[in-house]
């Protein structure tokens, strides 16, 4: 017997014959909030990320602005022609986003359509994010509610950061130094 099944074995007979509690789950949810995109926009920028919110008809341009002469990586299902396609020379990626929760400033990417992959969102030092104003919710609860837990998640609170045992911050070590966002009205 492995340990992992003799702790297993343990644990089945310390809880023989125990009833089942049913945990209670109130969660603080839909919390009503006078302006989600306000709020998003105010956490992101939080997080040192760069933030623009624009009407919807402006977002073409505004990614082209942003964007300017980087060469990014442009995932199946982004609207937008062209891309760099070579990982490891790519200045940045582009990508929508599943969800943005208003509460915390965080994106979370599901790596469906326009998302790309996690390599090409965690290696670029260069990360544009278009978020969708009907994509923001008030707080985490609503969130997890709108994804599908079967499919690979990433959650995204500003770029890349850590600090060492002195506070030195250093930006880009676990994902893109730069984080972009487009909040689309």
């Amino acid at each position: 017997m492995s340990a992992r099944e003799e702790i297993l074995a343990r644990i089945g007979k310390a809880v023989a014959g125990v009833a089942d509690v049913e945990i209670p789950r109130h969660y603080r949810a839909g919390r009503p909030a006078d302006d989600l995109v306000g709020l998003f926009a105010e956490r992101v920028d939080d997080y040192r990320a760069i933030v623009h919110v624009v009407p919807e008809a402006e977002v073409p341009g505004k990614i082209d602005e942003c964007l300017g002469e980087r060469r990014v990586i442009v995932p199946d299902g982004f609207d937008r022609e062209g891309g760099w396609d070579d990982l490891r020379t790519a200045d940045g990626v582009v990508t929508y986003c599943a969800v943005g929760i208003a509460e915390t400033g965080t994106i979370v990417l599901d790596h469906g359509p326009g998302q790309g992959t996690r390599a090409q969102t965690l290696v670029p030092d260069y990360h544009l994010c278009v978020v969708r104003a009907a994509q923001i919710v008030a707080g985490v609860p609503e969130a997890v509610a709108r994804l599908d837990p079967a499919r690979p998640l990433t959650w995204i609170s500003g770029p890349s950061a850590t600090s060492d045992i002195e506070l030195n911050r250093v930006e880009g070590v676990h994902g893109p130094r730069t984080l972009e966002v487009i909040i689309s009205t």
